[in-house]
């Protein structure tokens, strides 16, 4: 299907696609108006407006089940309009940022995390006790709250609450898992 998908995007033509959302657990049809294909940690996904939804959405290539080029020109957004919903927000589940994680990791990690790029518009510093707090722009947090997760009690999560709620509720959710009280 991704052949068929980036000829819809040099050609400029709409794609009907039957895709299963793995966060939903269902399968729906859709036109799509394809506007570019993006690699994401080893993952293709293509950007496209959403004539269904009437908004822009990503959608996983490995998750499109059926793909038909169709004949209809694909709708025109502009690059500044796609580099707004999908670039100012961290991770592959965007939209506009509407919010900023602020993460405090210790001084031992600190030392990995102050090198690592993990949003082009991320602040950081160091404190004076050799710790990082990080500041990183986000819309919908899954992706986050995996990647805090990844470093464990090296990192806290200063705010927003939600996010912070977001992330005991995992780790209390893996201590149940494995048979902690």
């Amino acid at each position: 299907l991704f052949a068929q998908i980036a000829k819809a995007v040099l050609s400029r033509r709409q794609i009907q696609i039957s895709y299963f959302s793995r966060g939903a657990g269902e399968e729906t049809e859709r036109a799509i108006s394809p506007q570019r294909l993006v690699n994401y940690r080893g993952s293709w996904y293509v950007d496209a407006w959403c004539h269904l939804r009437q908004d822009l959405r990503s959608f996983s290539v490995d998750s499109i089940r059926k793909a038909d080029v169709l004949k209809e020109r694909a709708k025109a957004v502009a690059e500044k309009d796609l580099k707004e919903y999908f670039e100012t927000s961290y991770g592959i589940f965007r939209g506009k940022a509407t919010k900023v994680a602020k993460l405090r990791f210790t001084p031992e990690r600190a030392r990995w995390v102050a090198g690592e790029v993990w949003h082009a518009q991320q602040k950081g510093a160091f404190e004076e006790d050799g710790s990082y707090v990080l500041e990183v722009p986000y819309h919908d947090g899954r992706e986050l709250v995996m990647d805090v997760l990844r470093h464990g009690a090296e990192v806290e999560v200063m705010g927003p609450a939600e996010l912070r709620r977001a992330v005991v509720g995992q780790a209390l959710a893996v201590v149940a898992r494995h048979g902690g009280k």
